[in-house]
């Protein structure tokens, strides 16, 4: 078996792959190599409970659940990767040789052009030193703080200003707030959810031209209208962040392409997990996709490292059912599935309290997504025959193509 295994990217995708690396008995040597100073932590946390007080930097610090006898390189950024001679080049001129490698390195927040992103009151939020910056900003200023985009992460940001007793508006560029979840009443339900609020959403917006003053940034917005913020919030969605593995002789698109085991494309001694990780699940279909919820980049860095033991030849696909969860103005959101693959919705269950219910997303008659309002001990049932669902349309799907295959005279041809 392989005599050392690096990974690359120090958050929960690679250190859960490490926890399952050991798990299964690797003996040899484990390098961990992160560009931040942390050991690894709960990026959920950083929004609302690390914004508004509730936790510190050093709560949010994820367990290690088995003995790791990993060496750990904090602040170090993986610069080159040359897989035909199996090296990971870092900083300085130094090389590691590698028998098996992890790549984890997550995402990264994307840029919008114009912003002064030099300005100390405009920020993102992807990191732990982001969040603290954020903190910082929110409790120095004075003005409302303005989120620029309309994703999970804007409408928790509003939401914990609110919480703060801050003004808040979100500047969106589409009609609606999460507008990637299908369905117009799903996205006014929450529009309506951050007005009841006090939160301001102004749609269909872009800005225009900035101008910083000493007391704040105004904000000219391609509406006509100004808007005015003591601190700025850019939430405009992420990239994930394999520009170090250009040049390497892996295929980058919106990620590193993968197959269903995890493996990239072309290399068998090279997995990836996390929100880096572009492959196809097979639940649902063959089509190649990123998946960048919490939940996921822990099942896959586990499923990731028992692929890379097992070898490309006897690895098993990786067919989760995404799960995620926000929380906002005290409302929870649950979902589960890819919602965003359904043809038609329907209503699951409704119970009497308003706005308590569980919608389902709907393909060819079977479910492939579902969203609940503040009704977990339904959201339960409902992912639970929700994987019952996707699991059997996978078996079905699969067995139509063995059976293609075989009618056509197809095989499989496996490698020395």
């Amino acid at each position: 078996m392989a005599e050392r295994i690096v990974i690359v990217g120090a958050g929960p995708a690679g250190l859960r792959a490490a926890e399952r690396l050991r798990e299964l008995k690797f003996g040899g040597e484990l390098i961990v190599v992160g560009e931040e100073p942390y050991r690894p932590y709960h990026r959920p946390g950083l929004i609302k409970p690390l914004l508004t007080g509730r936790m510190r930097p050093r709560d949010l610090r994820l367990p290690v659940l088995t003995t790791l006898d990993a060496t750990w390189r904090y602040q170090t950024r993986a610069s080159h990767l040359e897989p035909d001679e199996h090296l990971l080049h870092l900083p300085g001129g130094e090389e590691i040789r590698y028998d098996g490698l992890i790549i984890a390195t997550g995402a990264q927040a994307r840029h919008l052009p114009g912003a002064p992103r030099h300005d100390p009151r405009v920020h993102v939020l992807r990191t732990v030193a982001d969040a603290v910056a954020l903190q910082k900003s929110m409790t120095r200023s004075r003005g409302p703080v303005v989120v620029i985009g309309g994703g999970f992460v804007a409408c928790e940001v509003a939401s914990a200003a609110r919480s703060l007793g801050r003004d808040a508006t979100i500047v969106v560029r589409g009609s609606s707030l999460l507008r990637h979840v299908p369905g117009e009443d799903f996205s006014s339900t929450v529009h309506a959810l951050h007005e009841a609020n006090g939160v301001q959403v102004v749609t269909n917006a872009a800005v225009h031209h900035w101008v910083p003053q000493p007391d704040g940034i105004a904000m000219h917005l391609t509406t006509g209208q100004v808007v005015f913020a003591g601190c700025v919030v850019l939430a405009v969605g992420s990239v994930p962040a394999v520009s170090w593995l250009r040049g390497s002789g892996l295929i980058i698109d919106d990620g590193v392409m993968c197959g269903p085991t995890c493996h990239a494309i072309g290399a068998s001694d090279i997995v990836v997990a996390g929100d880096a990780a572009r492959w196809p699940n097979l639940r649902f279909d063959t089509a190649p996709r990123r998946v960048e919820h919490w939940l996921n980049a822990v099942e896959m860095g586990r499923a990731a490292a028992a692929n890379l033991l097992a070898g490309q030849e006897r690895a098993k696909p990786y067919t989760p059912l995404p799960r995620f969860w926000t929380e906002q103005h005290g409302m929870r959101i649950q979902g589960a599935g890819t919602p965003a693959l359904a043809k038609d919705r329907v209503q699951l269950a409704s119970p009497a309290m308003v706005g308590r219910r569980v919608t389902g997303y709907v393909t060819n008659g079977s479910l492939v997504g579902i969203i609940g309002w503040d009704t977990p001990p339904a959201m339960l049932k409902w992912t639970r025959e929700l994987d019952r669902q996707t699991t059997k349309a996978m078996r079905e799907r699969l067995t139509r193509r063995r059976t293609a295959r075989t009618a056509t005279g197809e095989r499989t041809v496996r490698r020395p």
